[in-house]
């Protein structure tokens, strides 16, 4: 039973890593170190995918599925809903090799758009503005706001 309950959770970690290839590159826009990590996860994604190499996580569910003797057993959820997910029937050298190109264009977009807003948080001024601070410091700002030296 343990030998099941191990091959279900490698499956489960093994879902939880192509979720993060497909869709971490939006956890930038919330700290930009998960870049870091969903990188070389990603490059390692679209390599697999354009080599055909087969996951090491495969291998190692398909040893715990013999030691917890599963030749026949009834589907848990994870192999019903997920497995299928990782593991579609009929998938082909050339559809993998599209999923790779498909995985670095998703993430190009993501990266591109996170770095525009990224750097337009940067461009903008805090407040208060510098200039506004340096005309407080001089007594140059009038009521309105605009420094006094600008107006004459």
């Amino acid at each position: 039973m343990s030998a099941r309950l191990a091959a279900d959770a490698l499956v489960a970690i093994h879902f939880a890593f192509i979720a993060f290839v497909i869709a971490g590159g939006a956890l930038t826009f919330w700290r930009r170190w998960w870049a870091w990590l969903h990188l070389p996860a990603v490059a390692w994604a679209a390599w697999t995918e354009f080599t055909a190499t087969v996951c090491p996580l495969t291998p190692w569910e398909n040893v715990l599925r013999a030691a917890a003797g599963d030749a026949g057993y009834a589907e848990s959820f994870i192999d019903h809903y997920i497995v299928p997910v990782i593991y579609p029937a009929g998938l082909t050298p050339s559809a993998q090799i599209g999923l790779g190109f498909a995985i670095i264009a998703l993430n190009v977009i993501i990266y591109a758009f996170a770095w525009r807003t990224s750097r337009g948080a940067h461009n903008r001024p805090r407040t208060p503005s510098l200039h506004m601070t340096d005309d407080l410091q001089q007594g140059t700002l009038s009521d309105s706001g605009s420094s006094a030296a600008g107006r004459r």
